[in-house]
């Protein structure tokens, strides 16, 4: 994933720039960069490595280095960016977030038309916001080119882009997979994925781009060059897991949607009866604790924390590359609370299962404390599918997904065919598949939140959201 945050104004940008663009680093853990405009100094522009140092640790001399009346700042899960472009367009700096999944395609493209070349990565790979620019400069303005380019791209590419000019030019991207709003203060205008991070800075908020909308935003505002279109694909990932709880997208909170699916859950186990004799209702830290607020207000069990993860000094524990590093990680934080564990049934509710080798070493350090029972409960659908448009998950490949894994193991690829029935705890499919998990984990029961529970939690038309990973639909 990754986010990113710009603003322009009539004095010095570069103290909301730096704070707003720290409020996205929760999207992101490789790179973190700022450009930023100055009318003497031009364009200027930093990228550090934020793997094991926070971004504002690694930026906090920025001040020193930097100045401007206009800037963009980004956090990165992959390529380092922003980048600073000179082209038949004028000097530019740029920054994307998104996934151009038929990259070689279009780099292949390029070649044969322009005969040009690309800065290569370790292992001969090109940078995405790179290719993204070559897309751009081969139209006769910035409007046309991005244009191009996202009619081109097979993914998603949401674009800021820091003129010679000092202007920002924000585009979201076609589908709208993911959110651009804009802030509005006294002699500024900003632009950003979390709307929280404006908020904190002063600004207000001024509107939400649509699907593909494209803005130019100097100190005065923000101007609409390009209309949004009318079909809309939203993550309906941000609001289950890598949202941040304080955001609202499409004029729906996060955590108030989390509550809500919470509820639902708690709802539908009711009905089954399968919640009785639970001690406590809790969530895994930190996405999957709303889940089960809602759960737990809804169902009157208890809420409580049985184990808590220690924040302070470890770092996240998706960020290192092998997933055994990352497990060891995640164990190591978790701290329990004995007197919430011993002998107790517990249920937990996760914001997601992907691979399930995390949930499955929270499981055994829970009974290796001394929990009687412990059963889990996904506030999101199966996961059938490995997501092509925005990279939230390091999933390389669908058989990763512990959901088909179980399928190949229970009928081979010939139950493929039968992924729906799988995602369905009424059919018998369904039921083995939950069973097959829940003996692989260690598990007492296990439930997914069912498609059109996380719709009517999120609350908007299914039509105008993409569930690509659990169904499959486009």
């Amino acid at each position: 994933m990754g986010g990113f945050f710009g603003t322009v104004g009539r004095q010095s940008v570069l103290t909301d720039v730096f704070f707003g663009t720290d409020y996205h680093s929760h999207l992101g853990t490789r790179r973190g960069g700022i450009a930023t405009y100055d009318p003497e100094a031009g364009l200027q522009r930093k990228i550090h490595d934020i793997t094991n140092s926070p971004f504002r640790t690694k930026f906090e001399r920025i001040y020193e280095e930097m100045q401007g009346t206009a800037a963009i700042g980004c956090i990165s899960d992959y390529d380092p960016q922003p980048l600073l472009i000179r082209s038949s367009l004028g000097l530019y700096a740029l920054c994307m977030i998104g996934m151009i999944t038929n990259a070689e395609d279009l780099i292949n493209r390029y070649f044969s038309d322009n005969g040009g070349h690309f800065c290569a990565l370790s292992g001969g790979a090109v940078n995405t916001t790179e290719l993204m620019s070559a897309l751009i400069n081969q139209k006769k303005s910035f409007a046309e080119g991005i244009q191009f380019a996202q009619s081109v791209i097979e993914g998603s590419a949401s674009v800021l882009l820091l003129t010679s000019e000092g202007k920002i030019i924000a585009a979201r991207d076609r589908l709208g997979r993911l959110p651009i709003l804009i802030g509005k203060k006294e002699d500024a205008c900003c632009v950003s994925f979390e709307s929280f991070a404006y908020q904190k800075l002063g600004y207000e908020d001024e509107k939400e781009l649509g699907p593909g909308e494209i803005v130019e935003i100097d100190a005065s505002g923000a101007k609409t060059i390009v209309p949004p279109g009318d079909k809309m694909k939203i993550c309906s990932f941000l609001w289950s897991y890598y949202g941040y709880p304080t955001s609202t997208y499409e004029g729906v909170n996060v955590e108030v949607m989390r509550y809500r699916n919470g509820a639902i859950m708690a709802k539908n186990d009711a009905e089954a009866g399968k919640s009785k004799d639970i001690d406590y209702v809790g969530g895994v830290p930190d996405s999957g604790t709303p889940h089960a607020i809602g759960y737990a207000n809804q169902s009157g069990l208890h809420f409580a924390r049985a184990f808590i993860k220690y924040t302070p000094t470890w770092s996240r524990s998706f960020m290192p590359t092998h997933q055994e590093d990352r497990n060891k990680i995640a164990k190591m934080k978790l701290i329990p609370v004995h007197e919430l564990i011993k002998d107790k049934k517990l249920l937990f509710i996760d914001d997601s299962i992907v691979r399930g080798t995390q949930m499955k070493e929270t499981v055994d350090f829970l009974y290796e404390h001394g929990a009687k029972e412990v059963h889990i409960r996904s506030a999101c659908p199966p996961i059938m599918y490995g997501c092509k448009y925005l990279n939230f998950s390091r999933a390389t490949g669908d058989l990763e997904l512990i959901a088909r894994r179980t399928i190949l193991e229970l009928e081979g690829e010939e139950g493929f065919k039968y992924l729906e029935e799988y995602s369905d705890s009424k059919t018998e499919r369904g039921k083995k598949m939950r069973e097959a998990i829940c003996k692989k984990l260690h598990f007492a029961s296990l439930e997914f939140q069912s498609l059109d529970g996380i719709v009517e939690s999120i609350g908007i038309d299914k039509c105008k959201l993409c569930t690509y990973c659990w169904d499959g639909k486009e």
